[in-house]
Parts: C-alpha cells; structure tokens; sequence
C-alpha cells in the first residue's frame, strides 16, 4: 500500500521503518528534512509540502507535536484537507484534543474521506520493539477492514473504544495513570538512594512485584545511568495532562494525583523539558 507519514520523530522513525520492511510504500514529511534522513536511506521517499500526502497515498498517518500542529496539518490552509479525495483514509497518532479528533471527523467526512485519532502508548522501546498499545477512535467497520492489518505491524495490543474522540480519551485517562507512576519511581529511587540501599538491585527486585510497572522496568534503568535521553519529551508529557486536566474541568472532576504531578513537571527548567524524557522527573528531587 501507499502510505505517507507526517511527523518523524522519536517514535515515528521507528514506526515508518517497520512499514517499510513489510513492504509497503512510504512517503515522509518532516519540518526539519533532516530527521528524515534515515528513514529515506531505508527507501522513503520525501514529500516537500504536507498537502501532497493524499495526492501520492491512500492512507496518510500523522504524529505532530501538539494540538495546534494538528489543526495546522489537517485543517490549515495548506493542510491535508486540501486534497483530501474520497474514501481516503486519515490516521491521527497524536496525542490531542477529542473535541478537535471530532471536528476533523465533520470536515473530513464532507470530502468522503475517513478520519480516525488512535494515540499510542509504549514510548520509544515500544516503537522499536513494534508492541505499542493503540487506542482506536473512528468507524469501527472501516477500521477493521482496512487499518487494523496497518497498524498491527507496528503494535502489540489494539483496542477500539468507540466514535472519533473517544481514542484521545483513552489515551489522556492512561497518562493519568502514567502520572502518579512517575511520581512512585523517583520517590522509590530517592528513598532507596538516601537509605543507602543498592538502587540497582532495590529496583530490580520491586519490579518483579506488585510495584512493577512498564515506567519502573523501562525508565529505572535509565534513571541508573543518568540517561535523560528522551523515549517522550517532557514538554509532551506536559500537554498531555493538560489536555487531561481541561476534560476534567468539563466533567467536573478533581483528580489531585494528576494535578501534582503536572505541577511538578511544570517546575522542571525548560532546558530539562524540552530536551529530556519523562524519566527527569527525578530532578525534582534533587532539591
């Protein structure tokens, strides 16, 4: 199939490398041409303006930064919308807003095209390994029929949760959950750390109980060795709960977990955040 990616970054090199080896043809556009180098070594072939994705395609993924970049590329001027062509198929991989996931669904929909928002969860490893964790919202029937196969190449579990908006809202209500983990992993590593333990080892036993968690086998080692390389930025970590804190003002619910930790990945320094990954939050500790 021809498939053209926009956004290759962290996660979505790996994601089009996998698509590549199980032959299909890629198109790629990135801001920054360069991170597209790698990928068109491995046989992408790069677009020069987004708006020509769904003139080269049938199927066109999209993995931007923040909401904003969402509507610029979908809706914009210049964006997707522009030659949309009917029974063409968009996938949104961002983490974003469900409300905007609905309005590019409506404007889409008028060009006969099919929109779906299915955020991923498995950071960088998960990429790399292709056992990410996808939330689906869109047509259920045409999601089976014709993404499903896609998306699998790069995944380990898919689930569907229901019409366009509703895979944002499953992804926002797993960062929740990733929030207060992160917060469990530094208090754990810091207590360890100033009890003179053996971090190491300390880490490596409470991962196999029911303290363990994908943050704790995935980023405690990486705490160890002050790796601060980024599986997923800071800065994106950061929109996404406050993506999650805007629903739950919809709803009217408090959730004080999520609240504190969005706070104190707020405190870190912009040098920390848009240049680490989420395992920095242990810098907070270092007060």
């Amino acid at each position: 199939m021809k498939i053209a990616w926009i956004g290759v970054g962290v996660m979505g090199e790996s994601l089009v490398n996998h698509l590549i080896n199980n032959d299909h043809e890629l198109f790629v556009y990135n801001r920054t041409k360069s991170k597209c180098d790698n990928v068109v070594k491995n046989g992408a072939k790069l677009l020069e303006k987004i708006e020509d994705a769904p003139l080269m395609a049938d199927m066109i993924f999209t993995m931007v930064g923040y909401p904003k970049d969402v509507k610029e590329v979908y809706l914009g001027e210049n964006g997707l919308i522009k030659n949309a062509k009917d029974s063409q198929i968009f996938v949104d991989m961002t983490t974003s807003s469900p409300e905007l996931a609905k309005e590019i669904q409506l404007e889409f929909n008028k060009k006969g095209a099919h929109t779906f928002d299915i955020p991923v969860t498995g950071g960088d490893i998960g990429a790399k390994n292709g056992t990410l964790t996808i939330f689906v919202g869109g047509n259920k029937e045409t999601f089976e029929n014709k993404v499903r196969n896609i998306v699998a190449t790069f995944s380990k579990t898919i689930e569907y949760f229901g019409e366009n908006g509703k895979g944002q809202y499953a992804k926002l209500g797993n960062q929740i959950a990733i929030a207060t983990t992160m917060i469990s992993l530094a208090e754990s590593y810091k207590f360890a750390k100033e009890t003179g333990l053996d971090v190491e080892t300390f880490l490596n036993t409470i991962s196999t109980g029911s303290a363990g968690s994908f943050s704790m086998t995935s980023y405690g080692p990486r705490i160890l060795k002050e790796d601060f390389k980024p599986g997923f930025f800071v800065h994106h970590f950061i929109k996404d709960m406050k993506l999650a804190l805007d629903e739950c003002e919809k709803v009217n619910i408090k959730l004080p977990g999520l609240e504190l930790a969005y706070k104190m990945y707020n405190e870190l320094t912009d040098e920390i955040k848009y240049n680490y990954g989420t395992q920095a939050i242990v810098k907070c500790y270092d007060k």
